[in-house]
């Protein structure tokens, strides 16, 4: 009889390392565990500064009381990047609407002038939409986004470890122009979007590395781990990051670490959620090759998983184009219209 997961295991990340640098062999060993039975897992112990996550979630929380018609100045259609304000109930999840409102967010960089046409991720480089009237808002994301890069670097690193690589074996697909991805979530109760049918965000999977979750107290993150029908909720715990592994390092490890299925509910009426997702995650050209499992943990290796309607592609760039198409449509149709329609006609 498989064992049940009933749990979310909490780690403390302030205990990763010894006296001389090197991995905490306990702290590499409890990390490999939940990442492979789980899939995900909280941390404590990362440095933030006093008061920053809060005082993000207030910042947030601010500017989606925001009339409309302010918010919908940084509308995501007006971005070939899927960057900036994502209207309440227009993005996807398994075809119905999500009962959210967003503000998505990745590096500033200025737009490729040149993109081959075999490979249109490359369009995913370029700028971001912030408010320039409310300036705080992009001030306390980007440096949220920069401890995040910080934190994810050091869990990959220590996920090598764990895998019996050295710590910095996925160091070279995030050198230079990493591609990373920040959210800004505002949740709402199912009656405000009818369509959602109570869904915040529908089952999926991450598509990059590592993702790191900044929620408030509200809660309704529920986690399917693998090869179980049972859900479990992620508790809101204060001072605590929640963390899953995306769809690159399931493909990496044939399956010994899997991207976990989970969902949002949508919050009770009259009730708002926020939330923070950062997926750590590396260049758009990058292709991520399986890696050597020592024996003992490829016998355990599960295979990558197998849906036909989201097939998993070792192209980063090429594996989060494809979810960002499916997820915004209107986004897609104006800035991939070639894309879009060699899908359709596959």
């Amino acid at each position: 009889m498989k064992n049940v997961v009933t749990e979310i295991p909490v780690l403390d990340i302030s205990t990763s390392r010894n006296a001389d640098g090197s991995f905490n062999e306990d702290f590499v060993s409890a990390l490999r565990d939940a990442a492979h039975r789980v899939g995900f897992f909280q941390i404590v112990g990362y440095s933030s500064q006093d008061g920053q996550d809060q005082e993000l979630l207030d910042t947030i929380a601010e500017f989606f009381n925001k009339p409309v018609e302010q918010k919908i100045k940084l509308d995501n259609r007006n971005s070939a990047q899927f960057r900036g304000y994502t209207r309440m109930g227009t993005e996807i999840t398994r075809g119905r609407a999500d009962a959210r409102e967003q503000i998505d967010y990745g590096p500033e960089r200025d737009t490729l002038a040149v993109v081959p046409a075999d490979k249109p991720y490359l369009n995913l480089q370029g700028p971001n939409q912030f408010p320039e009237d409310f300036p705080q808002l992009e001030e306390r994301a980007m440096a949220w986004a920069e401890l995040m890069n910080k934190t994810g670097h050091e869990l990959l690193s220590a996920i090598a470890v764990g895998l019996g690589l050295s710590e910095d074996h996925f160091d070279e697909p995030f050198a230079k122009t990493p591609s990373w991805m920040g959210k800004l979530v505002h949740y709402v109760s199912g009656d405000v979007v009818p369509e959602s049918g109570n869904q915040g965000v529908g089952l999926h999977a991450d598509y990059g590395f590592v993702t790191l979750l900044l929620q408030d107290q509200v809660g309704g993150l529920q986690v399917q781990p693998y090869g179980q029908e049972e859900w479990i909720e992620v508790p809101p715990t204060p001072g605590a990051l929640v963390v899953n592994l995306g769809e690159m390092l399931e493909v990496a490890t044939d399956g010994y670490l899997m991207a976990t299925i989970h969902r949002v509910i949508a919050p009770p009426a009259g009730v708002d959620r926020y939330s923070v997702p950062f997926f750590y995650s590396p260049r758009l050209d990058a292709v991520i090759d399986k890696v050597q499992l020592p024996e003992a943990l490829a016998a355990d290796a599960r295979g990558v998983s197998d849906d036909p309607e989201n097939p998993m592609l070792a192209s980063y760039g090429a594996n989060v184009l494809k979810g960002w198409l499916r997820a915004h449509p209107q986004t897609a149709a104006i800035h991939y219209p070639e894309v879009v329609k060699a899908k359709k006609s596959a």
